[in-house]
C-alpha cells in the first residue's frame, strides 16, 4: 500500500496530497504529529526509533509521530498511531502546531507543519517492534541536560519543540 501525506501551506490548508517518500525526497511541507505522553509522575515517554526506519533510524525521539492521511482527521490519526506504535490507548489533547525543515544524511529530508498532541497515562505501553526499538521514561530535566550533552541521540524535531513541550509539562505538572 502507498502511503500519500496531506500537502499545506504554512497556514495548514490543503493544497494536495502526495506519495509519503517523494514527499520526504522533495522535502515538501506537508501534515504531521507527534505526541508526547507523561506518566502520572510527570515522567515523558521516549521511544527509540525502529533502526530500519527510512530515517532518523535508531534515534530517541517522542512517545509518537506520524503523518495523518488524506481523509482523516489529525487528532483521528494520532489515535490510531499511538496505538499502532505503542499499544497504547489515551486520551489526547491538543498543544500546538509548528513548522519545520531539517534535511538527513541519507537525502531524505522532513518539512512538517507538526500538530502536537500530549497526553497523561501509567498504561505500559507494548511497542510494535518494526516501528519502536526501545521506550523509557525519562524527566523533562534529564531530557533537557541530555539533549545539549548528546544532541545526536535525538531526533531533529524533538530538539526544535522540547522548549515548548516543557512549558505544557509545566502547566500540567
Amino acid at each position: 500500500m502507498i502511503e500519500r501525506v496531506i500537502l499545506v501551506d504554512e497556514l495548514d490548508n490543503m493544497t494536495g496530497t502526495m506519495e509519503k517518500m517523494e514527499a520526504h525526497r522533495l522535502g515538501v511541507l506537508h501534515r504531521a504529529f507527534s505526541i508526547f505522553i507523561f506518566n502520572k509522575s510527570g515522567a515523558l515517554l521516549l521511544q527509540q526509533r525502529a533502526h530500519n526506519k527510512y530515517h532518523s533510524g535508531g534515534k530517541w525521539t517522542n512517545t509518537c509521530c506520524s503523518h495523518p492521511p488524506p481523509g482523516e482527521k489529525t487528532l483521528d490519526a494520532a489515535h490510531r498511531r499511538l496505538y499502532e506504535e505503542m499499544g497504547m490507548e489515551c486520551e489526547l489533547h491538543y498543544a500546538f502546531n509548528f513548522i519545520y525543515r531539517a534535511g538527513f544524511e541519507d537525502g531524505m529530508s522532513e518539512h512538517e507543519l507538526d500538530h502536537v498532541f500530549w497526553g497523561v497515562s501509567d498504561c505500559a505501553p507494548i511497542p510494535e517492534p518494526n516501528e519502536v526499538a526501545a521506550f523509557e521514561f525519562i524527566s523533562v530535566e534529564e531530557l533537557a541536560a541530555d539533549l545539549k550533552l548528546n544532541p545526536g541521540l535525538y531526533t531533529e524535531w524533538l530538539k526544535i519543540c522540547f522548549e515548548k513541550v516543557i512549558e505544557i509539562h509545566k502547566q500540567i505538572f
